[in-house]
Parts: structure tokens; sequence; C-alpha cells
């Protein structure tokens, strides 16, 4: 096992990050394009060494962990793309203007986006490589021109610093600077890692509890740093009672497996269903046989998980249907009933998150409670809603809209697609941040802030700033869109 980072570890550590920060400032777009290939690359060329590894460390199947390291590779080339094309610079050209109709004469102004300096990133548990060691926050944070020192998470320490130790030599051998990346271990390494003056922002996932801690800790430092924490989400789903007569039982089953999916432990798990009072999708669940999964990340988690839903039936939710040991060694799913009144007397903790294979099916008598059941959301990261082609849904997916980062129609979260459009964050708890998100290329602009130059030489001024750029890059200029 992985040693805890001590102090004077990490000391050394930041101050080899700072340090890289300045040269990352000075690199080119296209120099950290080549650092995110070397890295994916380096990756992908030792999937047979760190699949056992996650294996051992994780319990979750090789073709699971497979996969994962592939969504993970792609996005690192994604990003690339990216910060080549140089669109999330945002550039904006002002000429200078003595007609300017606001009465006084416009002087010369240019915008771009600068890297905000050292990252803290801190692993999750559920996604040991895609939100991890070299995740999405990772990923963005180097494309942006940003060190990253990862806080590895304690249920995967030995992939942790395996990864870790292949993303820094992709790097090095690459030519990105000393120090532009690097894992610590241990949770006093993690707390001082927020609150230390060296990093200037900050990426979680993880729990509620957690993430609130690290994210106060964040805040109350005498300088505040931006602290983009995604915590926690129920991810409702709502059927319209034209959806359930026209496919409540497809429904049901594509439910069961969104719900059992990776053992419940995916942050995009409905964890309740809002179904007609008789429901064709009620009944058919009731006949349903719940598939096996397999075990939980780990003790901690699977304990967390039995609490959860021994909280849920003192609340008064009953049992719909259950596999052989819902409380065993390796948890079989479990479903749970209620009612639109009991929801909206107790919306926080009837619908609070649930990580583990449950979820709480609950009956409405009218549409008409729909809208109001999604108001007494907290935020989310998605909500979806299963209706049909002539369902007047208006209400309800305004107020959705609201509440979540994602809204989804006939389709289900458990399914985070790495796009350009993809937007992975939500209002409180859901994300700390919801004007961001972890996940496709607009991660990006977590780790960037505006800067506007006034009256500079050309000599003195960013690339995509000047008359004529050495490199290619869209921008605004004088408020049109050129390339």
């Amino acid at each position: 096992m992985h040693h805890q980072t001590t102090v004077d570890e990490l000391e050394s550590i930041l101050e080899a990050s700072e340090r890289a920060a300045a040269a990352l400032r000075g690199s080119s777009r296209e120099q950290r394009a080549t650092y995110l290939r070397a890295a994916a690359d380096g990756l992908d060329a030792s999937v047979e060494q760190l699949v056992p590894v996650g294996q051992r460390e994780t319990h979750l199947p090789e073709g699971r962990l497979r996969g994962e390291l592939q969504r993970t590779t792609f996005q690192l080339r994604l990003i690339a793309e990216v910060i080549e094309d140089g669109s999330y610079l945002d550039a904006r050209v002002d000429h200078a203007d003595d007609a300017w109709p606001m009465g006084a004469p416009r002087p010369d102004l240019r915008r771009t986006q600068v890297p905000l300096g050292p990252v803290a990133v801190f692993s999750a548990s559920n996604f040991p490589f895609a939100f991890s060691v070299a995740g999405g926050d990772s990923a963005s944070a180097l494309a942006a021109g940003c060190p990253v020192v990862v806080k590895a998470h304690d249920g995967h320490r030995e992939l942790s610093a395996m990864t870790g130790e292949i993303v820094a030599r992709s790097l090095r051998e690459a030519g990105a600077p000393d120090g532009a990346f690097a894992v610590v271990f241990g949770t006093d390494a993690g707390i001082r890692l927020v609150q230390h003056e060296r990093i200037a922002a900050a990426g979680f996932t993880g729990s509620i509890q957690g993430g609130r801690a690290l994210f106060d800790l964040a805040q109350a430092r005498p300088v505040p740093i931006p602290f983009y924490g995604e915590l926690g989400s129920n991810n409702p789903v709502f059927v319209t009672e034209a959806a359930d007569r026209a496919r409540g039982t497809q429904i049901a089953e594509q439910y069961v497996g969104s719900f059992t999916l990776g053992s419940g432990q995916f942050c995009t798990k409905p964890g309740a269903i809002f179904v007609p009072r008789g429901s064709r999708l009620l009944e058919a669940l009731r006949e349903t046989a719940l598939p096996q999964t397999g075990p939980l990340l780990n003790e901690r988690i699977r304990e967390g998980y039995l609490a959860s839903i021994e909280e849920l039936q003192e609340r008064g939710a009953e049992q719909l249907v259950r596999g052989d040991d819902p409380s065993g060694d390796v948890p079989s799913p479990i479903l749970f009933l209620t009612d639109a009144d009991a929801v909206l007397a107790d919306p926080s903790g009837m619908l609070a998150e649930c990580f583990g294979p449950a979820s709480l099916v609950v009956e409405y008598d009218s549409e008409d409670q729909l809208p109001v059941l999604a108001r007494a959301l907290d935020g989310q990261l998605t909500a979806t809603v299963h209706g049909e082609e002539d369902c007047d849904v208006t209400a309800l997916v305004d107020a959705l809209s609201v509440r979540a980062g994602r809204v989804l129609w006939n389709q289900w979260p458990t399914g985070v697609s790495v796009t350009y459009a993809q937007q992975h964050g939500g209002p409180y708890p859901a994300s700390t941040a919801s004007s961001t998100t972890s996940v496709g290329t607009a991660a990006i602009f977590r780790f960037v802030r505006p800067v506007a130059f006034q009256g500079f030489p050309e000599r003195l001024l960013p690339d995509e700033l000047r008359e004529q750029p050495e490199r290619s890059v869209s921008r605004m200029v004088d408020g049109a869109r050129v390339s």
C-alpha cells in the first residue's frame, strides 16, 4: 500500500507544481494537446497491467474496467482536439473606435482566457479511471494549462499510484515540465491540499458530506478558490399516463436495467420513478425477478448503502420487490414503494441518494402533481420524462430544467457520453458550481478565467489576440465571428 504523503513531501510537490504553472502558461495549445495524447497513449499501452489491479481493488468486472479506460483515453484525445481549435478561449478583439455610440471613444480591448494555476483533483471511488487520476478534471486542467495534483481515493490506492506513474512519465517524455502532474495519498494530505495557498482550484467527485467539508475549507481560505464538487443526486424519472399505457411493461424492464447497472453505483442511477396509480408499469415490476448484481466497491460503501435502505424503510417506504438477500455481503437489488403525498411531506428524506442497487417507486394520482413534485426536488444531475408525442409536459419540463443539469426524454440517465454538449452537474447538492460540467469538452472552462488587455502593443499580446495570429483560432473581432 502506498504510504501517506507527508507534509514535507506535499510541500515539495506543490513547489514543483507552481514552477510548472509558469511553464504551462507559456506553452502553446499544440504542445498541451501533445501532452494529453501522450498520456492517453501511455494508458492504452498499459491496459494489461492496470485492469487486473483495478479488478482486485474495486471488485469491478474486467469488461467494465476496460471500457472505462477506453472512455478515459478517448476523453483525453477529444479535449486535445478542442484546445487545438482554440474556441474555448472565447477570444474577442475590439479595436479602438472614436465613434463608439456610448458617448465616449472605445479603447482597444482584447479578451482571452488564461489558466488558473495548480489544480487539486479528488478522485472518485466508483470510476477508478474516468473520474479518478486521469479523469475529466485532470484532463481539463492540463488542457487549460494548469498543473494537476491528484488526491488518490483510498478505495484504489495501488491503481492510483500506477496510473499516476504512467501519466507523469508520459507527460515528461512528451516534454511537459517537471511538476505538471503528481498524486498524493491520505486524508490529511487532501485537507492540506485544498487549503494550500499554491492551489488555485479544486475538483471533487464523491459524497455530500465529504464534498461539503472540502468546499467549506476552500471558501474559508484567506483567498477562497473555486471548488467544483459533484456531491449527490437521486436522478428522478417521471412516467406520464400516456407513456404507461403505451409501453409501461417496456419502461419497467428498462428501469430495472438502469437502476441495477454497475450494482447501482453510478452517480446517475435513477433513485426514484414516479408512476400513475394502478399503472401497468407497477404491475410489471411486481412480477419482475430482479437481477443479481455484483459486490459493492468496498465495505464502507456497503455499510453506507445498508444504512440508506434502512432509513428509507423507517420513513415509511414499503418493500415492493427484492432479491434473495438485500442486506448480504453482496446485496441483491430491492425496490421500495410509496406515494406522492409521502414524498411531498418529506422530499429530502424520501428522495435522498441511495448509492447501491435500490430505488423507490412513487405512485401519483394526477399528472397535475408532477410539476409540484419536481419543484420539491433538491438539485439533481439528471431528471427524466417518459411521455408520448401528444403529451403536454411543458410545466413539468420547465420545473425540471430548474432543478437538474441534464433533462432526458424517453431515455435513461445511466450513461454520460463524453461530447461537446454534455452537461454533468446541477444545482446543489448535485454540484457546488451548477454553471460548470465535469464531463465533456466544456469542462475546460472550470480551470480558466478571462483577462482583458487594454491598449497593449502587438508584441506583448497573447497570440490569439494579435492582428494576425500565428495559429488558427476562432474569435470575435468587433462583434463579428471570424476564424
